[in-house]
């Protein structure tokens, strides 16, 4: 088991985070989240997840048309902003993915099945794409709030790939961290059958 401090960092202690110091998150840093979090599974090693890093000036401006009044300061002000997205046709690369059998084929000709895998699995490796960047010591603010539409258009306007939700990634500003809110117990969330 990993020790405690492993595991404030990533669980008890780390925050969502609405404010940040003006430091910047490098390309290295960047890669090196990635480079954790591909190695968490997925069903059939599907990897649907696809990651726009929005850090400049020009592509800050690109997303600001997309997000809510409330996410808009806090995510002009993030050193680095991440659409997590999916590929909806993550299925062509299962053959290189997957090659101890045909997956492809439960997902060619099959739009609903493919949606489904897409989002679940994407959505699984948007999870591990957080504690991949908690564990490299950056603070992350995930959010909704913001017109998928418009974001899917300014970034990925082959169609192909659907964004999901965005997380801002840099130091956060722990004078502008909201009070904890309360967790659900194990007894109203869970059974053991």
């Amino acid at each position: 088991m990993i020790d405690d401090k492993a595991l404030d960092a990533l669980f008890r202690t780390a925050r969502t985070h609405n404010g940040w110091l003006d430091k910047p998150v490098s390309d290295d840093l960047l890669r090196q989240v990635w480079e954790l979090a591909r190695w968490a599974p997925t069903s059939a090693n599907c990897m649907p997840a696809r990651i726009v890093f929005v850090r400049s000036a020009a592509a800050k401006e690109k997303l600001k048309p997309a997000l809510s009044p409330g996410n808009l300061d806090k995510t002009m002000a993030a050193p680095a902003t991440a659409i997590i997205g999916y590929d909806t046709e993550f299925y062509e690369l299962l053959p290189r993915l997957y090659p101890q059998a045909d997956m492809k084929k439960n997902f060619v000709g099959n739009p609903a099945a493919a949606q489904t895998a897409a989002f679940r699995n994407g959505s699984l490796q948007g999870a591990y794409f957080i504690v991949a960047a908690r564990a490299v010591g950056l603070d992350c603010g995930a959010m909704s709030g913001f017109d998928n539409a418009k974001v899917d258009a300014a970034f990925f306007p082959d169609g192909k790939v659907k964004s999901n939700f965005l997380c801002n990634l840099g130091y956060g500003d722990v004078s502008k961290v909201r009070p904890r809110n309360p967790r659900l117990t194990f007894e109203e969330a869970c059974r053991i059958e």
